[in-house]
C-alpha cells in the first residue's frame, strides 16, 4: 500500500520484555537471565509477526554486542510461520551439500562443511556473515508443527536432487552418445559411478533430515505410509531434462532405498536384539507390502525401473548391512521376496535373502538353488 504500520507487541511479551530488561547485566542478575533468556526468545518467535523483530531491536539498543545473534535469532521467526520457507530452507541444504550450482551442475564444493559451515558471527566487514543453511535448520526444527508435511517434503526434494544429479551425467551437447572406457559407462562428463555417490550423500540427508525432525515415530510413517504412496501413485521424474528416464528411475529407486535403511538405522539400529517391538512390526509391514507387489497383488503407479532399483537395491542393502531386520520377518514373506528376485534374475539375492532369515531358511534357500539354473 506504500504506508507504514507501526508494530506491535501481544500484551504478555510486552510484560515480560519490559520485566527481563529492567535488569542489570551483573552476576547477581546474571542466572535470571539465563533463565529468562531463552523463554522469552521462544515465546516472541511464535508470536506474530513482527514480535521478534520489535523484541530484538529493544535489546539491542541495551547490550550492542548481543546484536548478531539477535539479527539472527529475528531472521529465523519467519520459519515458524511460513511453510513454504521451510521448504527453501531444506532446498539450500541439499544444493549446499550436493555442490549444486543454480546449473545444476556439479562443482568440487559441497558436503558436510557446505552444510554446516562455521557457525555464525560478524566475520564479515559490516556487519553479520552468512549463516549455512544447516546451522539455521537446526535452531529452528523443533519448532515445525506439522512433520508429516515436512517429510514429503524430503521426500520430493530427494527426487529432485536426483533428477539433478542425473542431468550431470549427460552431455548437453551430445546427450544420445555414450562414451564407453574400461572400467565404467560415462555420460557426458560424470560417470555414473560419480552420480550414485551424489545419490549417496543426498539419501543420507535426508535421512538424517527426517530421524533429526520427527523421530521414530516419523520413520515409521515413511517406512509404513510415505513410501507406498510414493510407489502407488504416478511419478514423472524423467520430464523436462536432458537425462534418460531410465537413468533419473533407476538413480531414484536406488536414493529411496538409501533413505529407507539410513532412516531405519537412526531410529532403531542394526543389534540383534531389537530396542522396541515396533522395528519388527514395522519391518514386517515394509517386507509384506514389497511381496504384495512382487506377487502382483497391487497395482504400481511408478516407473517399473525406479521399483525394481528400489527392491534390488533396499534388500541388497539390508542383506548386507542390517541382516537382523530380515531375521525378524516372517519367512513365509521371505520366500515371496525370493521368488519375485528369481523372475528379475537376481538369483544371489534371492538366496542371500533366505540365508540371512536364519537356520529356518536353509531348507527354502536349499530349494531355491536347486530349482534355480545355476
Amino acid at each position: 500500500t506504500g504506508g507504514s504500520t507501526l508494530g506491535t507487541l501481544p500484551l504478555p511479551l510486552a510484560a515480560f520484555v519490559s520485566l527481563t530488561i529492567t535488569y542489570k547485566l551483573d552476576k547477581a542478575s546474571e542466572r535470571f537471565l539465563n533463565l529468562a533468556g531463552p523463554a522469552l526468545e521462544n515465546l516472541a518467535a511464535s508470536c506474530p509477526w513482527p514480535s521478534m523483530p520489535i523484541v530484538a531491536a529493544l535489546w539491542t539498543q541495551k547490550v550492542k554486542r548481543w546484536s548478531d545473534f539477535l539479527v539472527f535469532s529475528a531472521s529465523r521467526t519467519v520459519f515458524h510461520h511460513n511453510n513454504d520457507a521451510v521448504f527453501q530452507l531444506l532446498r539450500s541444504c541439499f544444493t549446499a551439500t550436493l555442490g549444486m550450482s543454480s546449473t545444476t551442475s556439479v562443482c568440487s564444493c559441497g558436503g558436510i562443511a557446505s552444510l554446516l559451515g562455521h557457525g555464525f558471527g560478524s566475520h564479515c566487514s559490516g556487519g553479520l556473515s552468512p549463516v549455512a543453511p544447516g546451522i539455521l535448520y537446526l535452531r529452528i526444527f523443533r519448532c515445525i508443527k506439522d512433520c508429516s508435511i515436512l517429510a514429503e517434503d524430503i521426500l520430493r526434494l530427494l527426487m529432485l536432487s536426483v533428477k539433478d544429479i542425473a542431468e550431470t551425467t549427460v552431455s548437453r551437447h551430445r546427450s544420445d552418445k555414450v562414451r564407453k572406457t574400461k572400467y565404467v559407462m560415462r555420460h557426458g562428463q560424470v560417470s555414473l559411478s560419480s552420480a550414485m555417490t551424489q545419490v549417496k550423500v543426498a539419501a543420507s540427508l535426508g535421512a538424517t533430515l527426517v530421524w533429526l525432525s520427527g523421530g521414530t515415530a516419523l520413520v515409521q510413517s515413511l517406512f509404513q505410509e510415505m513410501l507406498p504412496s510414493w510407489f502407488l501413485s504416478v511419478q514423472d521424474l524423467g520430464r523436462g531434462g536432458a537425462a534418460s528416464g531410465g537413468t533419473v528411475y533407476k538413480l531414484g529407486g536406488h536414493a529411496l532405498a538409501y533413505l529407507a535403511v539410513y532412516a531405519g538405522m537412526f531410529a532403531w539400529r542394526i543389534d540383534p536384539t531389537p530396542v522396541s517391538r515396533r522395528r519388527e512390526r514395522v519391518m514386517w509391514s515394509h517386507f509384506e507390502f514389497l511381496a504384495s507387489a512382487l506377487d502382483g497383488k497391487i497395482s504400481l503407479g511408478c516407473d517399473l525401473s525406479l521399483w525394481r532399483a528400489y527392491v534390488s537395491g533396499f534388500l541388497g542393502l539390508v542383506v548386507e548391512c542390517t541382516p537382523c531386520w530380515a531375521h525378524e520377518v516372517d519367512l513365509r514373506v521371505l520366500r515371496r521376496l525370493s521368488a519375485g528376485l528369481r523372475q528379475w534374475k537376481e538369483d544371489e539375492l534371492a538366496v542371500a535373502l533366505l540365508r540371512r532369515a536364519g537356520p529356518e531358511a536353509m531348507a527354502a534357500a536349499a530349494e531355491l538353488i536347486i530349482g534355480g539354473d545355476w
